[in-house]
């Protein structure tokens, strides 16, 4: 999170990457497979004239290159903490003339989020390295609008002539070095007003869209000249927004006869009839978007048409994708940006939009009929498949900014949603039998923002919390998994934990409203119920769960830490503040730990209430505390000021020499059988800021990240150690999915299963110290929970519960009767209710 002070021409650098401080040792680095991207897909670019090359852009997760085989290579995966932003990528040209170029326009935000500003990263090798040439200005590929464009498109009669449209009003820039070097166009005037709220203080919506746009004219100019005829696209709404320029943009000046009504989100060339189609839509995109438009303008006659596919009570959407066949010139394809229900759609014309079909229609209510059969092999979790007809469920999609033909293959089509791309090589059925096929064709694209990786010590290797699109048990690191957590099932899991006594039971928290956000697991997640302790209120945040899986706490979104035993009703925990980092033992049952500031703290008594027994040096922020699973009381605390070790439950601390911040911390399998846990960092060590494991509880450590995987922002970076395999470790990334990485000659150590009972650790070794007098009472572990046999609870109490009161589960002693016409049902082993008979 660095700034810096950019002149107005810049020259272009190579990226510097991992300094060398530190050993390293070399790993394998793989993508734990989700499929399907997970995330949103602003565009596919098409290279116009070398057949089967194509590029995708993310806003989150970098770009990648299509492969023979329908499968992508990611291209920005060495973005390091340095260069985080690099994965946002605003805009994507592909050079039709040398077509080995390829150019980025990069940046995550162009708010306060990201502090750094932009820049146009340029490969000569399909993407394989690439040089930075830095703007003076922040670039948004995360932001608002971030499906309009191409904002950055090359001369495709003299390519080493770019030009690029910025956002926040920064107006229309040119390259004439192959974007070595950039400097404003100063002509170009209209740089934009629209904004999708202006009342938003954090700068996100409040921002200015800017220009949307650049197409050139290829008709207009010869090979080795400037082309003369440029069309931009500007994001303005209610005025005019697209300028035209005929004299290689020297000069500009507004397409008369435009519809100013919508904002242009997309203007592209059919060069053989010398037309210009866009696509128009009443917001930013790509979440916005009731009303639209799409036009032609014949740029031989100077006539627009209004072609839009459908009008009044049918149009109540915006539109985004648009592309052109270019074996097939009047053949154009136009996705509505933002059809949320019954499900996306998607109109084709093969007339130049004199007339359209629709991907569906309506038959007689509520059915709807499919001219398309869905096929989610590659991605099962995106579902339903082909044969769902429930309305509502969203199989073409959401957010379609992005549609592209293949100019060389009229079959060959593909579209990027909110979660993937889509597709399909029979496009010509459309207009014959109208019936194509529609499949999940997003295969190497691991989009996702993870927030939660857990690696048992039995059952599925790992299960995850995901962004958007929930989570997963991942019972196989190389197959996608069939679906993601289900019942219940929220957008987005913020944490996850598991409890060490009982390894296959788990809790998760989700980050929605309306109901409970928190649920169960007994069976290593493979089934979940509700604990209906949880208010409806809150969620977000953090959980532990105890050691014998009867006790969650939670440090939530907005109010405090909470705690719960046997589901019951969650209560504060006013001894604990309110943004404190939580961790359960993984042996003792009553023993929770915490920590907020420079101050350590340690319940005794189920995390109902907690005790400050000693410090964290100068620590302003702790960032994870992680616990032996074998060891009781022995703890470790990742800071912003370094790595924190306990070997008596918090009563005094070491500090690690060498590593001056750390962020995720975990501990892993080790290195011998009966050994210490591997130790695995996201930290800065010396000068050197990467991923790490030590394997004598941090008295030595190896770099085990290279210059090729960089994984972004190590802040946001969730890691897990595998405590069945020596060396390997799980790093979940904000946009790029999830990595496992193998040591180089790593064999795993003789499986054991026995679990040591000793409570002590490690030897102590030569560390910074911070002590206290202060000591921690030690306490015998809980009776543990049984499981249960029955499906009706056993009678602890007296009296009689009301309609959908609790009735029943371990700890239970109110009443287990119903009141009439009510059956005391079994839930889980902590909750039953009064359901209707």
């Amino acid at each position: 999170m660095r700034g810096r002070f950019l002149s107005v021409i810049l020259s272009a650098v190579s990226l510097p990457l991992v300094a060398a401080a530190v050993s390293s040792q070399a790993y394998t680095w793989k993508n734990v497979k989700i499929g399907g991207g997970g995330g949103f897909v602003p565009n596919i670019v098409f290279n116009p004239t070398q057949k089967g090359l194509a590029y995708a852009r993310t806003d989150i997760g970098g770009a990648y290159r299509l492969n023979a085989d329908d499968t992508w290579t990611p291209l920005l995966d060495f973005a390091d903490v340095n260069h985080w932003n690099y994965w946002g990528v605003d805009a994507l040209a592909t050079d039709p003339v040398n077509t080995t170029r390829v150019y980025l326009a990069t940046g995550m935000y162009t708010n306060s989020w990201d502090p750094n500003n932009g820049q146009i990263l340029i490969s000569t090798n399909y993407g394989a390295t690439w040089t930075a040439s830095p703007l003076p200005f922040k670039v948004g590929g995360n932001m608002p609008g971030r499906g309009v464009g191409e904002r950055l498109a090359i001369d495709p009669n003299s390519n080493n002539i770019l030009f690029f449209g910025a956002r926040s009003g920064n107006g229309l820039w040119k390259s004439t070095d192959f974007g070595a070097t950039w400097s404003k166009v100063s002509s170009f005037t209209n740089t934009g007003t629209y904004v999708p709220d202006p009342t938003d203080t954090s700068g996100y919506n409040s921002d200015k869209l800017g220009i949307t746009w650049v197409t050139f004219d290829s008709t207009s100019g010869t090979s080795g000249k400037a082309t003369p005829r440029i069309f931009v696209g500007v994001g303005n709404l209610g005025s005019t927004n697209v300028m035209v320029s005929n004299d290689a943009g020297s000069t500009w000046n507004a397409v008369a006869g435009q519809n100013s009504t919508y904002i242009p989100h997309k203007g592209v060339l059919s060069p053989a009839t010398k037309t210009l189609y866009i696509s128009y839509s009443n917001g930013a995109g790509p979440y916005d978007g009731s009303l639209g438009a799409v036009m032609k303008y014949n740029i031989t006659s100077g006539v627009w048409t209004d072609i839009t596919p459908v009008s009044g009570g049918n149009l109540y959407f915006g539109f985004g994708g648009l592309a052109i066949d270019a074996q097939h010139p009047n053949t154009i394809m136009v996705a509505a940006l933002n059809s949320w229900w019954p499900d996306g759609q998607i109109f084709r014309s093969i007339d130049g939009g004199v007339t359209w079909s629709p991907l569906w229609s309506w038959g007689v209510y509520p059915a709807i009929n499919k001219f398309y059969s869905y096929v989610d092999t590659l991605a099962p979790w995106l579902g339903p498949d082909n044969t769902v007809t429930t309305l509502g469920t969203l199989q073409i999609g959401w957010m379609m900014e992005g549609l592209s033909i293949d100019p060389f293959d009229s079959n060959h089509w593909l579209y990027g949603t909110g979660a993937t791309i889509l597709g399909g090589r029979d496009l010509l059925k459309w207009d014959t039998t109208h019936n194509v096929t529609l499949e999940s064709l997003a295969d190497g694209i691991e989009e996702t923002a993870v927030t939660a990786l857990v690696s048992p010590p039995v059952g599925p290797p790992l299960l995850s919390g995901v962004g958007d699109i929930e989570g997963f048990v991942h019972n196989s690191l190389t197959v996608a998994p069939a679906t993601n957590f289900l019942n219940p099932s929220w957008s987005t899991t913020s944490d996850i934990d598991y409890a060490g006594n009982k390894p296959t039971n788990f809790v998760r928290i989700g980050s929605g409203t309306g109901s409970q956000q928190i649920a169960l697991s007994f069976d290593s997640g493979t089934t979940w119920s509700i604990d209906y302790g949880a208010p409806i209120t809150l969620s977000g945040g953090k959980v532990a769960l105890s050691a014998n899986a009867d006790t969650v706490l939670w440090r939530t979104g907005s109010s405090g830490v909470q705690v719960s035993q046997y589901t019951n009703a969650f209560t504060v925990v006013s001894s604990l503040p309110s943004d404190a980092q939580i961790a359960s033992d993984k042996v003792n049952n009553s023993v929770f730990y915490g920590a907020s500031g420079s101050k350590f703290y340690v319940s005794v008594d189920g995390g109902h209430t907690f005790t400050s027994p000693s410090g964290l040096g100068s620590s302003k922020s702790p960032q994870k505390i992680v616990v032996n699973p074998s060891v009781t009381g022995d703890v470790w605390v990742s800071t912003d000021v370094g790595i924190f070790h306990s070997v008596n439950s918090g009563t005094t601390f070491t500090q690690l020499p060498g590593i001056t911040q750390a962020w995720a911390i975990a501990l892993g399998a080790p290195a011998k059988a009966g050994g210490y846990p591997a130790i695995f960092a996201a930290a800065v060590l010396g000068t050197t800021t990467g991923y790490f494991r030590s394997d004598d509880a941090g008295v030595n450590w190896v770099q085990i990240n290279d210059a090729a995987h960089g994984f972004a922002a190590p802040g946001s970076n969730p890691v897990s150690g595998d405590p069945r395999i020596y060396g390997r470790v799980y790093i979940g990334t904000n946009g790029r999915g999830i990595f496992y990485g193998d040591a180089a000659g790593a064999a795993p150590p003789p499986s054991t299963t026995a679990k040591p009972t000793t409570t002590s650790a490690i030897p102590s070794t030569t560390l910074l110290s911070t002590t206290s007098s202060s000591a921690i009472v030690k306490t015998t572990t809980t009776t543990s929970r049984g499981t249960p046999t029955t499906t009706s609870p056993a009678p602890t109490g007296t009296g009689v519960q009301g309609a959908y009161g609790q009735c029943g589960g371990q700890g239970w002693t109110g009443p287990t009767v119903c009141v009439s016409g009510y059956k005391c049902t079994y839930s889980n082993p902590y909750y039953s209710q009064c359901i209707p008979a």
